[in-house]
């Protein structure tokens, strides 16, 4: 079974700390979600797991093995593959050649998105927010990642299709870690997997809460895991987000 983790992880933007000594861990087959607001970290702890931001301390394991110094080109070569929140497709080709450059067979990104094979000759730079969103997912679909780190997958989405989405992501049989401001509903639901889904939820650079999604709920009196006291430094959004 896959798993990858952060051990005690520390990120720092100059003098700013960013996440805070964080703990987490992503199984497989499975989906995690990674929770908070802008400036809460979710994003930087995303980008740790891919390798696109250094650790100042800590580790990234990956079954087993401390890849905290594997860079992240050789991290993709291994099946990682990362889904940013923006630049996501390549603006100038076409849908089928975006697509293309995952896998020569086009069919599964149809079954996951039908709406795309009617964009075949667009260029990704005209689509709207979600149509791109879309094709970056189905690019990702695709390569048959074994691990999946997606940014707000559901942006710029119908309900109807961010729902569908979720149901995509739950089924895979691969580690899936998702980054969004808020629990998504059909998580929260449950209509969206079949197994239980993680979340891990963020403030200022630290875990708030970690355990089954359905176990939080947003009005809850008290986070269920606190961070050690002293650890958080001042709110700065743009660094952690």
């Amino acid at each position: 079974m896959t798993t990858l983790a952060l051990r005690h992880a520390r990120v720092r933007y100059g003098p700013l700390e960013a996440l805070h000594g964080i703990t987490l861990a992503a199984p497989a087959p499975g989906l995690t979600v990674l929770l908070g607001r802008n400036g809460s970290g979710r994003t930087t702890a995303l980008r740790a797991l891919a390798g696109t931001v250094p650790l100042s301390a800590g580790a990234v394991v990956w079954d087993g093995a401390d890849i905290t110094r594997v860079p992240a080109h050789e991290r993709a070569r291994r099946g990682l593959r990362l889904v940013p929140e923006r630049q996501a497709v390549f603006g100038s080709l076409t849908v089928r050649e975006n697509l293309e450059l995952a896998a020569p067979a086009l069919a599964p990104a149809f079954e996951a998105y039908p709406q795309l094979e009617a964009l075949l000759q667009r260029r990704a730079g005209t689509l709207s927010g979600g149509e791109q969103r879309m094709l970056a997912l189905a690019r990702a679909l695709l390569t048959r990642a074994r691990v999946l780190l997606v940014d707000e997958p559901t942006q710029g989405m119908s309900p109807t299709v961010a729902a569908r989405t979720y149901a995509l992501l739950a089924g895979l049989d691969a580690c899936v870690v998702v980054a969004e401001q808020r629990l998504p509903p059909a998580l929260r639901d449950g209509t969206a997997a079949h197994a239980p889904v993680l979340a891990y939820e963020l403030r200022r650079g630290a875990v708030v809460f970690s355990g089954e999604a359905a176990e939080r709920t947003p009005d809850r009196a008290a986070p269920r895991t606190r961070p050690r006291p002293g650890r958080r430094p001042s709110h700065s959004p743009n660094p952690s987000e």
